[in-house]
């Protein structure tokens, strides 16, 4: 990429454009150009300081603009050079293969699909998709695209390139795990039911209805980069990378001869001798690399030679050709230092003739015969083939008058000059006939340069033959085996083979990658006569030799000792034979024929050029000989590796996959490729990658630590001398760069341990935290060997977790925007109401409290190893929160309550928290709020303590069932006596009495009230969950004991004015109890059920011996009163049965009323029918009985003592009967006294029988008493006065009225 300053073609500003947006989207940082040649001073920032000068000369622009260029021209040189040699390591890899165990990336998401992303989500919670789902399904959802994707931090994740759609579903199913745990088992469907449901209806919302169709075939086409490449694809990859236009890498193709196996193998073995020629001359004149100790020289020599002895293994492991199936490789022994120059030398293992046996196939098609004219039309003919010293084969028969087959016969021979004969034959007719009789022969010599189409050949007929112009039509195809590298005749005379001048058919046969042998064949021979070894040999165009006869065009193969003189006929073939031998022989001298090089010597070219005659001229046309003949082995492959590794990588991190900095498979194997060919050492090749990743990382790019590890892994280890590539030189220049790597790397990941929320955010990449940690261990190990200790890892992980709660409280701040506030109007912050401040630092709280869950949930595993650490972190945090916390609260106006709830959310997150629970922070919040609850708590006692004083005495004691309903959302009462207005107690929950109240309350409105309270205080104080023991235990027992005390003032005063409303009713038969008697009997009643609950202490074993005894008071208070209001109401009930019972006395015997009352009935019966007394008494008193027993049954609420009344009422009611009739023992009752009391008696007995009351007081022996002396009354009365009674009896009868 050029640099940022210089113009360039549109193209590649489009790029530069591109790459600048990324940079800055990713956090900042200019783009980096190419390494640049050595310039002058008067660079790039010289001219642009003199652009900014007030008068610039034209001539100092002019120069400038040239230097531009020249630079320009200059990277575009280098890059062209670098794809010549990326090239041929893609044409013909013999280290390397494209890997196939990396795991694959998946596609980055960018700016744009995070947008519709969230317009998708946002229109599912809207309900403008067809997607059906619960209520659950749209709350996770929610929480999802509030919490994550509208999250700043997956934003910056998304720009940098580090985020792809497998992360952001992961996030989500993490989340809805966590939910679904949480939810309720349903049967008949499992939680896995549900995920895999839910996931689904994620899948449905992510893609969106417009891209169902689109979306596979897109993921098909762009998928292909992350698996295995063809060659053109590789191509067409680093075009891309290094800017190569397509024209010239076809003339680089081309020239190149990339698709030549032969030729990419030849180059190879002439840049191997070119290693291991630089090597001796390097061990001769002593010239290395500085090297940490001076031994290392020596083994550097001996490394480089063993790279390359390596390579030409490799090499030579490869079969010649891969078409080749039956010839492999013939791997010849060598020393294991052995050099180029050794091959060729006596000792070297000779070739025998049988390690030259070659295999042709050969397709011998056979198609018509024409003149035919010495048979009949009607006779049979057919024709035979063979290869001589092989099986014979026919075709089918055929009429003489159309002689035509097509019939193709298929042959194998080791014959490289094998002998083909056909014969055309006619069947005999004669009986005696035993053989065919032949008609003609034809007898060919193909070789593999042979014409394969075919052709007509003059058949040999025998003698008298009619025939005498018979032809036959056929094709003779030999193929080339693949380890035939080219054939021909040739003359040759040498000193050691060939020793005279003479035409002979020769093969250039390739045994191995390193071994080629020249053998001369005669015909029907599959062994050559002779052979010749190449190695050793240089091949070149020679001038004709007058002395020789035969051949026009000569060349020679030279050796020590030894010369071979060839000639072809013409000059094409000798062309071919020479780029043959020159491939062949490995020689890093390229022949050029006399005429070329005079052309080229006009033209002032290069005569070393490694261009073939085709492409030669089009080459120098373009400018791409002096790359293609340019030696490799001159060039600086350590600088020219970090341009590729720079390119590349750049190329990787913009393209459409979220790579995080791994190579996709094809550049690895490319990569791989280059550095074994060329001699890249590894050291340097992981060096120049951490720089680069660290400096992307440091731009804001995401990569995996993981990455990082492993480069870094390896040059530790090769520094420290462990040899992990078998390298075990190491150089100054080296170790240097290692340390100052080593100390970048140290501060980025100190750095991103830091910013870890930002970084890693969500989790994301998942595990990237935890490698991380583990990186930074590693990096800060003095050596490979010796572990750091664990308290100096901690030791700077403390620190950066220090500086993250900084960081991640001033983000939150100014994402709340108090801080912001603070510092743009600092007097307006100023005049904020207390309630305003109250507010902003409850929300920030809640923000606080988020972000400690989110480190919980997501990074909590990373620092698994140190789990005090991200406490203290977290306390660290909560610090600078407690400042703003602080100032806020000391703004609140006195004895002001409303800061309860902030208390209630931060005590809640902390005491869940094991490491957090009753930390600094937390016991410094409770420190601030002890003194308030106290407080509040104080001014509550007091104000209920009047509340049930005033109310008390206010209290009209009607029942407050309307009322009572709505006491939740009522005020409490303010006390105007207080110097403070007590506002209504936060209701945190509601009374969990108070649903029973809705269907049966009858209290009165003060005890109503003051049950509340107490309630409502008390689960107030419960759901602060005060997390200090001590102080949470002694809230719980004050607010029981002022609970027992209040309700023992309420039952006391109760029962005072009882009484005194119990005394001012009347007691005559029109006595009905009024409601406000039954609304204190049920405020004792429902002060006995408070007590279970508002003054059990749930305390240990320790407190319950002195808090029974104290309960137990009030209990037997609130029983002994309730007694004590049961025996007045029997009182008063039972004075009205006195009072009737008052009247009847009057009717005893000599008694002067009675007198009186029997005188006046008698005298005026005389004249007069006189009515007699009627029972209006009794159905007065049993319609006072049944009616104040039913008001008494409505209104009480407690069943138990209902019915303990009842009995006590009954009971009295038959003593004082019985009372009554003991007093007249002696006498008689009156007919009137007996009527009344037997309807009395016999009504109590059914009416109280049907309230429930039990046979056994019923059937009392005071029952028994009255029921005895009436039914004796009764008796008595029956006898004297039968029909006085009037059908009164106390016999048990249905018929009396009710």
């Amino acid at each position: 990429m050029l640099d940022p300053s210089s113009s360039e073609e549109e193209s590649d500003e489009l790029l530069e454009e591109e790459r600048r947006d990324v940079l800055v989207a990713a956090g900042g940082g200019s783009p980096r150009s190419l390494p640049q040649p050595p310039r002058d001073s008067r660079g790039r920032e010289a001219g642009a300081a003199r652009a900014a000068s007030p008068s610039p000369s034209v001539l100092s622009e002019g120069r400038d603009e040239q230097e531009r260029l020249q630079r320009e021209e200059r990277e575009k040189r280098l890059r062209l050079q670098l794809y010549v040699f990326i090239a041929r390591c893609i044409a013909h890899p013999f280290n390397a293969k494209q890997p196939t165990d990396m795991a694959r990336r998946q596609q980055k998401l960018n700016k744009q699909q995070l947008q519709v992303l969230k317009e998708r989500f946002q229109a599912f919670l809207n309900g403008e998709t067809q997607i059906v789902a619960d209520e659950a399904f749209c709350n996770a959802v929610r929480s999802y695209y509030e919490v994550f994707l509208k999250s700043d931090r997956v934003a910056r994740m998304v720009h940098s390139g580090g985020c792809s759609a497998s992360d952001f579903r992961d996030v989500f199913k993490k989340n809805i795990e966590k939910r679904v745990r949480s939810l309720p088992e349903i049967d008949g469907l499992s939680k896995e039911t549900v995920l895999s449901s839910w996931l689904a209806k994620y899948d449905a919302i992510y893609r969106g209805e417009e891209d169902l169709c689109k979306q596979p075939n897109r993921m098909a086409l762009s998928a292909v980069s992350e698996l295995i490449l063809s060659k053109e694809q590789l191509y067409e990859m680093f075009q891309q990378i290094l800017g190569i236009k397509k024209l010239e890498h076809q003339l680089i193709y081309n020239a190149c001869q990339l698709d030549n196996g032969d030729e990419q193998a030849a180059q190879i073995r002439r840049e191997l001798d070119g290693r291991l020629q630089l090597a001796e001359q390097m061990a001769r004149e002593r010239k290395f690399p500085k090297f940490v100790t001076r031994e290392m020289e020596n083994m550097y020599i001996e490394e480089l030679r063993s790279s390359v002895n390596l390579l030409m293994a490799n090499l030579e492991s490869l079969p010649v050709s891969k078409g080749g199936p039956e010839f492999k490789l013939q791997k010849l022994k060598r020393s294991q230092n052995s050099a180029f120059l050794d091959i060729g030398d006596e000792n070297e293992v000779q070739l025998s003739k049988s390690d030259v046996v070659l295999s042709f196939t050969l397709e011998i098609v056979i198609m018509e015969v024409q003149g035919l004219k010495s048979v009949a039309p009607n006779r049979i003919v057919y024709c035979t083939m063979e290869v001589e010293g092989g099986e014979k084969l026919q075709t089918d028969q055929a009429e003489a008058s159309r002689p035509q087959w097509g019939t193709q016969g298929d042959f194998t021979t080791t014959h490289p000059r094998p002998v083909v004969k056909v014969k055309l034959f006619t069947e005999s007719t004669g009986v005696l006939a035993l053989e065919d009789k032949e008609l003609g022969r034809v007898v060919l010599y193909p070789t593999s340069n042979s014409p394969k189409s075919p052709d007509l050949h003059k058949m040999i007929v025998p003698k008298n033959s009619q025939d005498s112009d018979l032809k036959i039509k056929l094709a003779v195809r030999m193929d080339k085996p693949p380890h035939m590298k080219h054939c021909g005749y040739l003359y040759a005379l040498g000193q050691k083979v060939w020793k005279r001048w003479k035409k002979r058919y020769f093969v250039l046969v390739q045994v191995s990658q390193y071994t080629f042998a020249m053998c001369s064949y005669r015909e029907k021979k599959s062994e050559p006569q002779e052979l010749m070894q190449l190695e050793g040999y240089t091949v070149d165009y020679t001038a004709p030799h007058t002395g020789l006869q035969g051949g026009r065009m000569f060349f020679n193969a030279v050796k020590e000792g030894d010369t071979v003189i060839f000639a072809s006929d013409d000059e094409q073939d000798r062309i071919l034979w020479v780029q043959a031998m020159y491939r062949a022989t490995g020689q890093s001298y390229k022949p050029v024929p006399a005429s070329q090089a005079q052309k080229m010597n006009l033209k002032g070219g290069n005569a070393n050029t490694d261009v073939s005659p085709l492409y030669t001229d089009r080459g120098q046309k373009h400018g791409m000989d002096e790359f293609i003949s340019a030696n490799p082995c001159k060039f600086d492959h350590a600088s020219l590796f970090r341009l590729l590794q720079r390119q590349t990588l750049d190329h990787r991190l913009n393209d459409s996959y979220s790579c995080l900095g791994w190579f996709s498979p094809g550049q690895v194997f490319v990569l791989d490729e280059y550095c074994a060919r060329y001699g890249v050492r590894g050291c340097h090749r992981h060096l120049c990658y951490l720089d680069e990743l660290i400096e992307y990382s440091e731009n804001g790019s995401v990569i995996d630590p993981t990455l990082l590890h492993y480069s870094f892994a390896f040059c530790a280890s090769h520094v420290h001398g462990n040899r992990p590539d078998g390298i075990g030189t190491v150089s100054v220049e080296e170790k240097e760069r290692f340390e100052e790597i080593k100390e970048r790397l140290s501060s980025l990941l100190e750095n991103q341990i830091s910013h870890f929320r930002y970084c890693f955010p969500f989790g994301r990449p998942e595990g990237a935290l935890k490698a991380t940690l583990s990186l930074l261990e590693r990096v800060l190990m003095k050596d490979i060997a010796t572990p750091i200790p664990a308290e100096e890892v901690k030791k700077v992980v403390r620190k950066c977790l220090e500086k993250a709660a900084l960081i991640n409280y001033t983000r939150l701040t100014e994402y709340a925007k108090i801080e912001a506030t603070t510092e743009k109007d600092p007097e307006t912050m100023n005049q904020a109401t207390p309630a305003r401040k109250l507010e902003e630092v409850l929300h920030l709280a809640e923000l606080c409290i988020e972000v400690l869950q989110q480190n919980e949930e997501h990074h909590s595993e990373a620092f698994a190893w140190w789990p005090e650490l991200l406490a203290e972190h977290a306390e660290k945090f909560l610090s600078l929160y407690s400042v703003d916390m602080d100032s806020a609260l000391e703004a609140q106006p006195q004895d002001s309550w409303d800061s309860f709830p902030l208390f209630q959310l931060l005590n809640n997150a902390l005491r869940n928290d094991t490491l957090l629970c009753n930390g600094k922070f937390h016991k410094h919040l409770q420190e601030i709020f002890v003194p308030m609850v106290v407080r509040y708590i104080d001014l509550m006692e007091s104000s209920i303590a009047q509340s049930i004083h005033r109310g008390l005495e206010q209290e009209s004691w009607q029942p407050v069932k309307s009322i009572t309903n709505s006491l939740p959302n009522v005020a409490l009462p303010k006390v105007p006596s207080l110097p403070v207005n007590l506002p209504q107690i936060p209701s945190f929950t509601t009374p969990t009495w108070m649903t029973s109240l809705y269907d049966s309350t009858n209290g009165s409105a003060t005890s109503e009230d003051l049950f509340w309270k107490l309630d409502a205080l008390q689960m107030f104080v419960f759901d602060l969950h005060w997390p200090e023991p001590e102080f949470a235990h002694h809230l719980e027992q004050r607010l029981k004991l002022m609970a027992t005390d209040m309700i023992e003032a309420c039952v006391k005063r109760t029962r005072i004015a009882f009484e005194l409303k119990l005394q001012k009713t009347n007691k005559s038969t029109d006595l009905r109890i009024p409601s406000y008697l039954c609304t204190m009997f049920n405020v004792l009643v429902d002060a006995k059920k408070q007590t279970a609950k508002l003054c059990i202490l749930e305390g240990g074993q320790e407190f319950a011996s002195q808090w029974q005894q104290y309960h137990s008071k009030i209990d037997d208070l609130v029983e002994e009163t309730v007694k004590e209001i049961i025996s007045l109401l029997v009182s008063k009930v039972v004075s009205v049965l006195e009072g009737v019972l008052s009247k009847l006395s009057r009717y005893d015997e000599g008694t002067f009323f009675s007198s009186l009352v029997s005188f006046t009935v008698k005298a005026a019966a005389k004249y007069v029918d006189v009515p007699k007394p009627g029972m209006d008494l009794a159905d007065t008193y049993i319609m006072f009985v049944r009616q104040n027993q039913d008001i008494l049954r409505e209104k009480v609420n407690e069943e138990m003592y209902i019915e303990k009344l009842f009995d006590q009422w009954y009971s009295n009611s038959m003593k004082v009967i019985s009372m009554w009739l003991a007093d007249r023992l002696d006498v008689q009752l009156h007919i009137y006294q007996l009527k009344t009391l037997i309807k009395i008696v016999k009504k109590t007995y059914r009416d109280f029988r049907l309230q429930g009351v039990m046979e056994g007081t019923l059937n009392s022996k005071t029952y028994d008493t009255v029921h005895s002396r009436l039914t004796v009354e009764e008796a008595t009365v029956s006898v004297t006065d039968a029909g006085g009674l009037q059908g009164i009896t106390m016999k048990d009868s249905d018929e009396e009225e009710g």
